[in-house]
């Protein structure tokens, strides 16, 4: 399956296209984020890992998940 990852500190944000039926939650819920007229569409530089991570939690189709980027 096709996966975009966007990389912002802490958090690397995955995003698997197939998987997205709902944007429009993304875009209301983060829309200096997420904005399906640019690419890519998905700024992750646009907020904080927090809050990236709390929007995410939210994904109804689960097309978007996180991991953390360990720093050695």
């Amino acid at each position: 399956m096709e996966t975009h990852e966007y990389i912002n500190g802490e958090i690397t944000v995955i995003w698997q296209p197939q998987k997205c039926i709902h944007s429009a939650v993304c875009v209301k819920t983060l829309p200096k984020v997420y904005n399906p007229n640019e690419r890519p569409w998905i700024k992750v530089e646009n907020a904080t890992p927090q809050e990236l991570k709390n929007q995410i939690d939210l994904c109804p189709s689960k097309a978007l998940s996180y991991k953390f980027n360990i720093n050695k």
